[in-house]
């Protein structure tokens, strides 16, 4: 497990971030859904091994920023 985060900004209402479960079956086992200028910080945990976002935001980590469209 990694201490890794990530911040995520919605641009746009109704942006959707989904986590992502560990194991053999991959699940959703959390979804937030966020308005415009609302964010959300996410840290990957022994539960949540990928974080899917839906919608336009902004999303900065480590690695650096990305813009989902």
């Amino acid at each position: 497990m990694s201490n890794d985060f990530m911040v995520i900004k919605a641009e746009e209402n109704g942006v959707n971030v989904m986590g992502l479960t560990r194991g053999a079956d991959t699940r959703f086992h959390h979804i937030e859904k966020l308005d415009k200028g609302e964010v959300i910080i996410c840290q990957f945990t022994e539960q949540t091994a990928a974080v899917k976002v839906r919608g336009k935001a902004t999303i900065q980590t480590r690695h650096g920023v990305i813009n989902a469209e």
